[in-house]
This record gives structure tokens, C-alpha cells and sequence, in this order.
């Protein structure tokens, strides 16, 4: 196994759209290898935040040190136009040797180390999930500074925001870090939108996916081109806003190769971590991402040996199903389902 660092710069970033066949690799790595991701967070460096994070940030009481150079360069130098591509800052791609169409990549979050102390919270343009309503008034974006502060007693970190604009009253949350955006390169010659998330990953914006968890996405272009971005400090399922608490991290991935001959669920979008399993589903219909990932869930459960009609009337009666995001164009629904509830099935398959 070899750890490589993989920083963001103005060459090894996309801003906006996602990587396909035929992109040049920026970092090519053996199955197994580790990889060191340096993410930049778009919020802060938006044009409809004056593309300038060092005014954006020290505006808002941010010290001008505390603001990361590769977020400012990127800003600077990198191609955007927001009429066609998306937000996101995307890493990559990194090309995995041996990947072929049919495997499954495994992405293995091993750790997630905090680049900042803050990071933004926005509405914008009438988007989330109640546009027309929001933003109120007549601005166009509402970009609200959340903090992350350290309990001096203990320790603990948590986030924080004010409770508005003119207090200094402020509610706090649990951090809980995770990449909202994961995925593999899609086949043709056409860059995706970095928003809507699909069988390629993306922005899947699943809160579950911290560290210790899994994301198995279909490889379907030689090499997989992984890619990664959007880093959250936390957020909410639904997303609601549009944006949740966005914020640069330093991202400790493993990328492992499952051979289509062993892939033993196929055409699923799924995760894990040490407790969970987590089926995804995608759909521009909420209901049917809920029903795609219901889908998901019985196939998991059949492969570990369940019959089909027990493993829905299980998922009815022990597995919770929530709303992912609202807000990614396409809607998100995943399910978590607890491993302890399924020791026993491995008499199935002895």
C-alpha cells in the first residue's frame, strides 16, 4: 500500500462539472492505495460572493491568516461560469490501475481532519427546499458564517451560528464531517453538472458516509477516475437550505478494487460503515428515490441470503429510511440498516 497527497490547485481541480472518459489523471494509484485529499469548499468563493474568499471571510471576522491560500488560488485562476456549471471545487481525477467497466470501486473514509475553524451556510436564488419562500426580502443570497468551537472543559468540538443577524445568541450542533461529493468518471465525451448526483456517485450528500464508512460505486470508464469534493462539517438530512455546513477538509481515502467477477450486488448505489448499511436511491421523483432505495435494500438483504417478501416485511419493521437531500436538482433518499440485526443470516450460508 502507498499513501499519496493529492492538494487541490488550479491543475488538479475541476470547478463545476465532474470528469468523464479521456480526462487526464491527475494521480494514479494502485487498488488499495491510500490517497491524502487536501478538499476546498466552493462556498466563500462563489461569484455571487464576490469570488475574492479573502474579502468574503475577513469581512465576516475571519483573520486574513486563517484563510486557505489553495481556496484563494482557485478562486483566482481556475475557469468558471456559473450560468453552466455547478458550485462544487472537484479533485481529480485520481485513475485507479486495472479499473474496468463492471468492477466496484470502494471508497474507505480512514480519517477527515478539519482544515478551518468556519466555514457557510447558504440560500440562494429562490433554491432548497422552498424556493419562492426563501431567500426573504429581495437578496438574491443569504450566506450565514458558521463557526466550530471547543468546549475548554472537555474538549468537545462543536458547531455554531448566530440566531440572527444582529445577536449574539447562538445555537449549537454536533459536527459530524463527511464529503458530500464522491464518484467515478462516466463514459463519453460530455463533463456532468457537479449538482445532480447518479449511478456515477457525485454529490450524493449522504451524512452517514463519515469516517469509517464505504461508498461502492460502479466503475464505468477504464481507470474509474475518482474524484472527490464538496467537504460539510455537518448537515442536516434534507439539506434544506440548499447548502449545509460547507467547510474545507483534509480527506484520508482508500480506494479498493472489486473485480466484476465478485461484484455480488450489481446496478446499486450503496454504502456502510462499521454498523450500518446504507442503500442510496436517486431520483428527480422523491418517491421513487425512496423506492429505488428500498430496492437496494432488499437486494443487499437477499445477497446476505434473505428471501425478498422477508427482507421488505423487515425493512418495515427495523429499517429507517430518510430524505439524503431535496435540493441536488435530482432528490436523495437513503436507508440505514443495523448489521447486528443480520448475524444470524450467515447460517444461511454455511
Amino acid at each position: 500500500m502507498t499513501v499519496h497527497l493529492l492538494p487541490s490547485t488550479p491543475s488538479t481541480v475541476r470547478w463545476g462539472d465532474l470528469p468523464c472518459a479521456g480526462d487526464r489523471p491527475v494521480l494514479e494509484v494502485d487498488p488499495g492505495d491510500v490517497v491524502v485529499v487536501d478538499t476546498v469548499s466552493h462556498e466563500g468563493i462563489l461569484e455571487d460572493q464576490g469570488r475574492d474568499p479573502l474579502a468574503f471571510f475577513t469581512a465576516r471576522g475571519i483573520d486574513a491568516a486563517a484563510v486557505l491560500a489553495d481556496a484563494v488560488e482557485i478562486a483566482r485562476s481556475v475557469a468558471h461560469d456559473p450560468l453552466v456549471q455547478g458550485p462544487h471545487v472537484v479533485t481529480g481525477p485520481v485513475r485507479v490501475r486495472g479499473a474496468r467497466p463492471g468492477d466496484v470501486l470502494s471508497v474507505t473514509v480512514e480519517a477527515l481532519e478539519l482544515r478551518a475553524d468556519y466555514g457557510v451556510v447558504s440560500n440562494r436564488h429562490g433554491r432548497g427546499a422552498l424556493p419562492g419562500e426563501f431567500p426573504l426580502g429581495d437578496v438574491d443570497v443569504v450566506s450565514v458564517l458558521a463557526r466550530v468551537e471547543t468546549d475548554p472543559d472537555t474538549g468537545l468540538r462543536r458547531g455554531s451560528l448566530p440566531a440572527g443577524p444582529d445577536t449574539d445568541v447562538r445555537v449549537r450542533f454536533p459536527l459530524r464531517p463527511f464529503l458530500g461529493l464522491m464518484g467515478v468518471g462516466t463514459p463519453g465525451p460530455d463533463h456532468l453538472h457537479s449538482v445532480p448526483p447518479g449511478m456515477h456517485g457525485g454529490n450524493v450528500d449522504v451524512s452517514a458516509l463519515g469516517v469509517g464508512s464505504t461508498l461502492h460505486l460502479p466503475v464505468q470508464v477504464d481507470g474509474a477516475l475518482f474524484y472527490t469534493g464538496d467537504p460539510h462539517y455537518s448537515q442536516g438530512d434534507g439539506e434544506v437550505a440548499l447548502t449545509a455546513f460547507e467547510a474545507p477538509l483534509r480527506a484520508t481515502l482508500r480506494l479498493d478494487l472489486v473485480p466484476a467477477d465478485a461484484v455480488r450486488v450489481r446496478d446499486a448505489l450503496w454504502g456502510e460503515t462499521p454498523e450500518l448499511l446504507v442503500p442510496i436511491g436517486i431520483d428527480l421523483d422523491l418517491g421513487e428515490a425512496m423506492r429505488k432505495s428500498v430496492r437496494t435494500a432488499i437486494a443487499l438483504l437477499v445477497d446476505l441470503g434473505m428471501d425478498p417478501a422477508h427482507a421488505l416485511a423487515y425493512l418495515s419493521a427495523a429499517g429507517d429510511f430518510a430524505v439524503s437531500q431535496v435540493v441536488d436538482r435530482v432528490s436523495g433518499v437513503h436507508g440505514t440498516i443495523r448489521k447486528a440485526d443480520l448475524v444470524e443470516l450467515s447460517r444461511l450460508r454455511d
